[in-house]
């Protein structure tokens, strides 16, 4: 696995963390650590944003 595909999945994992958090608990953790839609957690948005769709391309990849 390439290091950017590995970097895409840890951003889209982070980013499924955080939607799992918003849902079942109301806490958005990276609004909590960085500030709300402050400079930084707008990159980390964008950058998972990002990561997810560059993950679409495993529904090309051959897995057997």
């Amino acid at each position: 696995m390439k290091i950017i595909d590995r970097i895409a999945l840890v951003l889209v994992i982070i980013g499924a963390i955080n939607w799992g958090l918003i849902g079942l608990f109301g806490f958005n953790l990276v609004d909590s650590i960085f500030g709300a839609m402050s400079v930084v957690s707008r990159i980390i948005y964008t950058l998972v944003g990002i990561s997810g769709l560059w993950t679409i391309r495993y529904f090309t990849y051959d897995h057997d």
